[in-house]
């Protein structure tokens, strides 16, 4: 772990005047540790050949605003700050070039390392769009793919909100403000539910208002934290194609749904399909087909861990108990379908289920409706 003293002098180098994450990134070259750099003579720092700004940033480190940091990461155990070599932080962003060197990160840690899948589009989308956005998060939230967005109007708001309409659904929002500010304000509610059933993400600090630079530099964290990016609808000049650029350059896949030929947003995703950025979408099978591989390589090597996980989950079961839950879907299920299939009685299905439930085997959800509880494998 990387200790107190040492995330203090990072970021107190990191966010110094006129320092900046690229010339953050070439001090940190410098030197074993930000301890080390800050306490480095100034024969030093002109040795390594560091310009005036960063010996100026060096001389004036910005601590005030690092102990504010880290007072906030240890004021909720749902904050928390995820430098690039700490174990935490996502492996598949950590490849991307210019990875952001810090990550503020509130709610659930754990959305960080599902499989994701992005959704991004036009900010004033038509009503088809919004629909569009929502039935497809919706359905791949419930298929086990965590949906990735930006929290912004239009498509992003549309795609979490699709995520969050599934029980079981999961959603991560990537901000270009501090993760302490909600931008647009009005999706205020929505990222209050949001933390509920995912995370809230930024490289910014605390307090960082929004800015129009900020956008197009989130977006690549948006594409390099997921598999993939699904555009929605953009016009032919937007955000989204940057996105798209961003994620063929990261080596990500790029879905494009098309549109009428009469719809200005549906021309940016029409040029994707067009050069050939961008496989044609109509339905969530086309998007699993062309993920199986990195599914089935994504679930092996979290297989091995589930797997006694789940044995050890199940060791305490009554042999009853284990022969409902062969029966039980990773979807969700009517009860009164589980008791046709596995015979049990309303009577005895009622026990064994606060058995399994106790065991964490299987959530119960409204609607006399049940799951049996893990990642499971998607198909097209």
């Amino acid at each position: 772990m990387i200790s107190q003293q040492e995330q203090s002098a990072r970021l107190a180098l990191l966010l110094a005047e006129g320092i900046g994450r690229q010339r953050y990134a070439q001090l940190m070259s410098c030197a074993d540790s930000a301890q080390s750099l800050l306490t480095a003579s100034a024969g030093d720092w002109r040795h390594w050949g560091l310009d005036q700004e960063s010996i100026h940033g060096l001389q004036h480190p910005a601590w005030a605003k690092a102990e504010a940091q880290l007072a906030w990461q240890a004021k909720d155990s749902s904050h928390h700050l995820l430098f690039q070599d700490d174990p935490r932080y996502p492996k598949a962003l950590r490849n991307i070039s210019d990875a952001p060197p810090v990550l503020w990160v509130r709610g659930q840690l754990s959305v960080l390392y599902e499989p994701q899948i992005a959704i991004v589009g036009s900010r004033h989308a038509s009503r088809t769009g919004l629909t569009t956005a929502f039935e497809f998060a919706r359905d791949l939230a419930r298929d086990g793919l965590t949906i990735t967005s930006g929290l912004a109007a239009g498509i992003d708001t549309a795609a979490h909100e699709g995520a969050l309409s599934c029980p079981t659904g999961t959603t991560l929002a990537v901000m270009g403000t501090g993760v302490d500010l909600v931008y647009p304000s009005r999706n205020r509610t929505l990222a209050l539910k949001l933390l509920e059933q995912g995370a809230i993400v930024s490289e910014f600090p605390l307090g960082t208002k929004a800015q129009g630079w900020h956008f197009p530099q989130r977006n690549r964290v948006i594409s390099g934290l997921s598999l993939g990016v699904l555009v929605v609808e953009a016009a032919e000049a937007s955000g989204s194609l940057i996105t798209a650029r961003l994620a063929l350059e990261q080596g990500r896949e790029v879905f494009a749904i098309p549109g009428s030929i009469h719809n200005p947003l549906a021309k940016g995703c029409h040029a994707l399909i067009k050069r050939g950025h961008a496989k044609l979408t109509e339905t969530i099978a086309d998007i699993l087909f062309e993920l199986s591989g990195q599914l089935s390589r994504f679930l092996l090597a979290q297989d091995t861990s589930q797997k006694n996980q789940q044995d050890d989950q199940h060791l305490g079961l009554s042999d009853q108990a284990k022969q409902i839950l062969s029966h039980i879907s990773f979807e969700q299920m009517l009860i009164d379908d589980l008791l046709t299939i596995s015979g049990f009685s309303a009577a005895q299905a009622s026990a064994l289920l606060i058995e399994l439930e106790m065991s964490g085997s299987v959530n119960l959800y409204g609607g006399a409706r049940v799951a049996r509880v893990g990642v499971f494998p998607v198909s097209p």
